[in-house]
């Protein structure tokens, strides 16, 4: 599934415009993305937690040359699902 196919889902499930949907479903994603900019965490009950976790240095290697390289630390975006997510697909 795509970010059209939700859209088009939401649109069906509220009875909304497409293009109202589109925003509002934009608009969601712009929000979890400055907070996890700003080191925060989002959590939705139910369905989880938007969080940054950070990845430490570490030594890995390049599957080209085969050489080892040094990997910088960095953070990452984590999702964490929750309770009731788990038990929809379970």
């Amino acid at each position: 599934m795509n970010k059209a196919n939700v859209v088009e889902l939401m649109a069906k499930a509220t009875k909304e415009s497409k293009a109202t949907c589109k925003r509002c479903l934009e608009a969601f994603v712009d929000i979890i993305g400055d907070a996890l900019k700003k080191n925060k965490s989002v959590s939705l009950t139910g369905f989880g937690t938007y969080s940054v976790m950070k990845r430490k240095a570490r030594v890995g290697v390049n599957p080209a040359s085969g050489k080892k390289m040094q990997i910088p630390a960095k953070k990452v975006p984590k999702f964490r699902p929750g309770k009731a997510l788990k038990s929809l697909v379970s």
